[in-house]
């Protein structure tokens, strides 16, 4: 694509200090850009999309945004009004943030050596303002003219984001295309907001997908919204539109530190009619599967949570809320879904999250309803030990406050990684019904007395004795006694003082403060 004029005629101007040439000259910049933006339009609304400054000044607060290198990349002489991205500062509910919009209408918002050298500026500008900075995607990728310029550039970012990673917030929306070598710019960000309509992401296209393989594949299928929201764990919200993506973005960044150095979010409070009864939504029967987003909301601020991931492996929910004004993360089993057992991807996903909310300061409160991890040759074979062991290491090494309560189950190996004392929790609490064991019943009572159990199988009352047994063995091993006994938990507690109790010990834990115990360059997380 080239750079077609905006202008019939080029700007010629006296430099001498005259204020009618210096007038006249703003007046055709200011040309320049309102014909730009009007291409743009043209191009974008069709497509049921926003121009590069409409999503831009929709995200931002209203007149507060700051454009940097704004003719960067054109030849305003010949009317061609700069690169393909638009860069600059602006402030959400008051905060400063970094912000840049890839836009289309330019050359298919491609990018090149110009598009990087501003992405890179305004990051670089965010480390050292120690702010968020958001990245609105909508290109076709690395400018082919460019060549390994492109490719170049497109290094130097990812190197860029890595570095920024766990010092500020970096948030994606993807509004568009985003394909090959892109899709990692994105994919190093912390989280990724899709639309259901216009956004896709792949590192090889149908085209090329076909040609190699023979597949025919679609756009939406190969590695459109659904697909990432819900199959392949990469984007973390599916939007209804771009209003809905913006919508989300400044509802997360209002749970969010403007920098690692900086305390989690903490707002005035005015209790509005908090419900604390979670006991009658929770059933007695630990079989009996529940929603745990309505427990959530009963014991958080005004009832909101606000969930990240909701799509990709719903046996495990994350997502933030608050506690009397207070910033937190929450990671909780989800009954309703594969009765909440831990697989591959529940244990990456809150693995993921968990190491988040501990770079930026964010407590993290565990409700635990869990049976186990899901048996089975699949995921022995997914590499559930190597997955799994990144929940354990995101729990072990967190610095953040650790608040965890086992509502009704916790079994095995996976009640240790579920915010554990022994793993870290700093307040671990359990419901007095609460069943915490090695084994459930039936699997302990099948292992522990296979002779007494072959022997009524041959007497012909093996349910009777199995169930007694099971009783017994229910009784004496199955609560949160033992638990309570050897410091494994801190207390047992009403359901109905949850929310209280969670409170309390936020408040206590406000101060905590932990130095490494060995130094070190850095731990070897299973990847």
């Amino acid at each position: 694509m080239s750079n077609q004029p905006f202008l019939n005629e080029k700007i010629s101007i006296d430099t001498s200090d005259h204020v009618a040439d210096r007038a006249r000259f703003v007046a055709q910049l200011q040309h320049l850009v309102n014909t730009a933006e009007e291409k743009a339009a043209a191009r974008q609304h069709p497509k049921g999309k926003g121009t590069a400054r409409e999503r831009i000044a929709a995200l931002v607060d209203s007149g507060s945004f700051v454009e940097t290198g704004q003719f960067m990349g054109g030849n305003v002489a010949e009317g061609f009004s700069g690169a393909a991205v638009i860069t600059g500062l602006g402030r959400i509910d008051g905060r400063q943030v970094a912000v840049y919009a890839q836009d289309f209408s330019v050359r298919g918002g491609t990018l090149g050596e110009a598009e990087g050298n501003k992405i890179i500026a305004i990051m670089q500008q965010a480390l050292k303002l120690r702010i968020p900075v958001i990245g609105m995607l909508d290109s076709g990728g690395a400018r082919i003219q460019d060549g390994v310029v492109a490719l170049g550039q497109y290094g130097r970012i990812f190197k860029l984001s890595v570095e920024a990673s766990g010092v500020i917030p970096q948030i994606s929306l993807i509004l568009g295309p985003c394909a090959g070598g892109a899709v990692y710019s994105p994919a190093l960000t912390d989280f990724i907001v899709m639309t259901k309509a216009n956004s896709h992401m792949f590192v090889t296209g149908p085209d090329v997908v076909r040609a190699t393989t023979g597949e025919e594949v679609s756009f939406a299928d190969l590695g459109g919204a659904e697909v990432h929201n819900h199959r392949s764990g990469v984007a973390h919200y599916l939007a209804d539109d771009e209003a809905d993506a913006i919508d989300f973005t400044r509802a997360l960044l209002s749970y969010l530190p403007s920098n690692s150095a900086q305390a989690a979010p903490h707002y005035d409070y005015a209790p509005e009619g908090v419900s604390a009864e979670v006991a009658d939504l929770v059933p007695a029967s630990s079989k009996q599967p529940y929603d745990m987003t309505e427990v959530i909301a009963q014991i958080t601020d005004y009832g909101e949570f606000l969930q990240v991931h909701e799509g990709f492996a719903r046996s495990i929910l994350t997502g933030f809320a608050a506690f009397e004004g207070r910033a937190v993360g929450i990671v909780a089993n989800q009954p309703m879904v594969d009765a909440g057992t831990l697989d591959v991807d529940a244990s990456e996903k809150a693995a993921r999250f968990v190491q988040f909310c501990d770079a930026f300061n964010i407590p993290v409160v565990t409700l635990v309803d869990v049976p186990g991890y899901r048996p089975g040759t699949e995921q022995e074979q997914a590499g559930i030990i190597r997955r799994g062991a990144k929940l354990i290491w995101s729990y072990a090494s967190a610095t953040v406050p650790l608040v965890t309560v086992v509502l009704r189950k916790a079994y095995g190996g996976a009640e240790i990684v579920m915010g554990s004392k022994s793993l870290g929790g700093d307040m671990v609490y359990a419901w007095p019904s609460a069943e915490i064991a090695v084994l459930g019943a039936d699997g302990a009572v099948s292992i522990l007395h296979r002779r007494e159990l072959a022997a009524a199988r041959e007497a012909g009352n093996e349910a009777e004795v199995r169930g007694a047994l099971m009783a017994d063995y229910t009784e004496k091993n199955v609560n949160p006694l033992l638990s309570v006994a050897r410091g494994e938990i801190d207390a047992i507690i009403d359901p109905d003082q949850t929310r209280a109790t969670i409170v309390a010990s936020l408040a206590a834990l406000a101060t905590k403060t932990a130095t490494p115990a060995h130094a070190r360059k850095h731990g070897n997380m299973p990847m």
